[in-house]
């Protein structure tokens, strides 16, 4: 290896393509590819999000629809099934509480638990939570556990 055979590392030199608007020599001078007159010749220009040319733009063809019931409250739900795999897995012991569900990855730290009654509980579980449903309940109640509402 010696200065008449250095070159730089494969992929690190990236071709720049042609300076636009160097001059007349440089076949890329005059008007710069920017065409003669108009907004888009100008610089500053910048098109609206969503603009499409003077059609009517799409969030404003589509028709507003529905209704947004500000006053809602979202659960954060988990089936009994879920409950149970983790009574499986040795991740549970006897209770089970909000912060279990968060330390877990359940449930987020702004969420409200909803206990749902998909599936079904074996273990004798103290469930503390926000929300049951009534099967969920009744299936801790009869697995010999309680539900906590909190």
């Amino acid at each position: 290896m010696d200065l008449s055979n250095l070159k730089p590392a494969e992929g690190s030199v990236k071709n720049q393509g042609k300076r636009v608007g160097r001059g007349q020599g440089s076949g890329k001078g005059g008007t710069a590819t920017r065409g003669h007159k108009g907004a888009k010749s100008r610089s500053g220009y910048s098109k609206k999000l969503g603009f499409e040319g003077g059609q009517m733009p799409l969030q404003r063809r589509v028709p507003k629809f529905g209704f947004t019931n500000i006053n809602r409250v979202e659960y954060q739900g988990i089936n009994l099934d879920t409950l149970q795999q983790l009574v499986d897995e040795k991740k549970i012991k006897d209770t089970v509480d909000f912060e279990t569900f968060l330390s877990l990855g359940k449930a987020g730290k702004n969420d409200l638990v909803k206990i749902l009654g998909r599936g079904e509980l074996k273990a004798k579980l103290t469930v503390t939570a926000h929300k049951f449903t009534a099967t969920a309940k009744a299936a801790i109640e009869a697995a010999g556990g309680e539900a906590v509402t909190l």
